[in-house]
């Protein structure tokens, strides 16, 4: 999961009654998006050449999400939940609508090795087509980390997990993002389990690692607000989404901070995650969902969402039009190697589920 809304974006939002139905010229297509996960320019092209406005709103967890969702008469057209797990239990629960292909030609330019990723989620791709992906892993301020502890493994989780480095490195500052699910698989992976794991003795293994490092932590905070800390300074190691400590080092950079951020995904193998855009099952307006999916995934399109954001996207014929820099940053676009040694976390059944909500429940009240 990761991004205020921008005044421009927001500039562009309208009230609209759900499902009432418009000239094209007034159509509305309600979008329901991560805080700081797009380009504000690509909305206002979307309305120059379709004539359907905008309505934008954001959430910074997926709970949010899955709030409005399951409540129903969301009133939403487009929303980009992460597959893993919220696009999942949407699916199962029935509540997206299977995409009409032939509305979406431009689902053609998407990535056939990635979508087969997400398939194992939504088989055939039917419900769901990838928005942005990226992985997760350590941002960090290495040369402060090398000033406290010279010898500490940079590329590995044992740099977070080890107490023994963690002791040394929290007088400048340690985060673990609140979020269950972007965080045990790494530990039971790390741990030499399973990522999907619910056994009780390995949750149990899990818990013990992190209650270990729980007192060199700073906080334990929601994505946007550790994006804001590492930018700031404030925290010299993060574990955290890839294009939030990409965003973080930016931020970083602009303002003259006086520190550099870098992004590194483990050595012992980085989860991935893909958000995909998708159509709740009762979206007042499915024809404006449609086209607005389909413009979203033009290769031009795609682009510039990336340089906005620092996220990579899934379609190939975009990174021609990537600025070097961002085509050739392995932190961004990660190599053969780092894709091949990397895993993308299941989601449990209930149960499980229940079983690592307690376990995180004792990592963030430390006992």
């Amino acid at each position: 999961m990761r991004r205020i809304l921008l005044a421009a974006v927001a500039a562009l939002a309208i009230a609209a009654l759900p499902g009432a139905q418009a000239p094209a010229q007034q159509q509305v297509v309600n979008v329901y998006n991560w805080t700081d996960y797009i380009d504000p320019a690509v909305i206002e092209r979307f309305t120059a050449e379709t004539g359907i406005r905008v309505r934008y709103d954001v959430f910074d967890t997926l709970e949010a999400l899955e709030g409005k969702l399951s409540a129903g008469r969301s009133g939403y057209d487009v929303i980009v939940p992460t597959a893993e797990p919220t696009f999942a239990r949407l699916l199962r629960a029935g509540a997206l609508r299977p995409l009409d292909m032939a509305r979406i030609p431009n689902a053609a330019n998407l990535d056939p090795a990635l979508m087969a990723r997400v398939a194992n989620v939504d088989p055939g791709n039917r419900h769901g087509l990838i928005y942005l992906w990226g992985s997760i892993g350590l941002g960090m301020n290495a040369e402060r980390i090398r000033a406290l502890a010279p010898d500490a493994p940079l590329d590995s989780l044992a740099l977070l997990l080890d107490p023994r480095h963690a002791r040394r490195i929290a007088p400048c500052g340690i985060a673990v993002m609140d979020s269950a699910g972007d965080v045990l698989p790494s530990v039971l992976r790390h741990l030499g389990f399973s990522p999907d794991s619910v056994a009780p003795a390995e949750l149990e293994a899990a818990q013990r690692a992190l209650l270990a490092i729980r007192p060199y932590l700073r906080s334990i905070p929601s994505p946007p607000a550790l994006l804001e800390a590492l930018a700031a300074g404030e925290i010299c190691l993060a574990f955290a989404f890839s294009g939030d400590v990409i965003q973080a080092a930016g931020r970083a950079a602009e303002a003259n901070r006086g520190h550099t951020i870098t992004y590194v995904a483990p050595r012992e193998g980085a989860q991935l995650w893909f958000d995909v855009m998708a159509i709740p099952a009762d979206a007042p307006n499915p024809e404006a969902a449609h086209a607005f999916i389909n413009f979203v995934l033009q290769p031009d399109v795609m682009a510039a969402i990336t340089t906005q954001v620092g996220y990579p996207n899934a379609v190939p014929g975009s990174l021609p039009l990537l600025a070097a820099e961002i085509r050739e940053d392995s932190s961004v676009y990660p190599d053969t190697a780092t894709l091949a040694d990397s895993f993308v976390a299941g989601t449990p059944a209930a149960a499980g589920e229940r079983a690592r909500a307690r376990v995180w429940a004792r990592f963030r009240a430390g006992r």
